[in-house]
């Protein structure tokens, strides 16, 4: 591997707010760590992910006629990908509408550049809403999930 790949590989943990990053290529390994707070792992598309982002803020807003007087959670995508229900095809999904889910738990995957990312919650409380469909394209801080925190 050249000194200019690698500082490709620097560029692109850099632009994608990357904590670590590892590649195994021609019996050459490469692990690379930065100060950001997500975690990825490189893993072929639709497989179980090996570590999870944990900057995933999820943003406390007023909920619609659902449950008046209470606040919901929403969690935000915190990168561009492929919205993910479920570890693999045909399992069941990660986190459901009236799943308890605690906080730390899987809830989603993101799949960017080939990296299957895990999305935490950050909450202990209910799913009560899942705004996108398996496979679907999803965009940086667009709603995934609506938890209403148990207290």
């Amino acid at each position: 591997m050249t000194l200019d790949e690698i500082k490709r590989l620097i560029e692109f943990i850099k632009a994608n707010e990357l904590s670590e990053f590892e590649l195994e290529h021609d019996g050459v390994k490469i692990r690379l760590k930065s100060g950001f707070g997500h975690h990825v792992a490189a893993a072929p598309p639709m497989v179980a992910p090996l570590t999870a982002p944990t900057a995933v803020s999820p943003t406390p807003v007023a909920p619609g006629a659902a449950d008046e007087g209470s606040e919901l959670a929403i969690v935000k995508s915190p990168i561009v990908g492929t919205f993910y229900r479920a570890a693999e095809p045909g399992a069941k999904a990660l986190a459901s509408v009236g799943d308890v889910v605690r906080k730390g738990q899987v809830l989603c995957i993101i799949e960017a550049m080939k990296l299957m990312n895990e999305i935490d919650s950050e909450y202990d409380g209910e799913i009560t809403s899942v705004y996108l469909e398996n496979g679907q394209a999803v965009q940086y801080g667009e709603r995934l999930f609506a938890i209403r925190p148990t207290t």
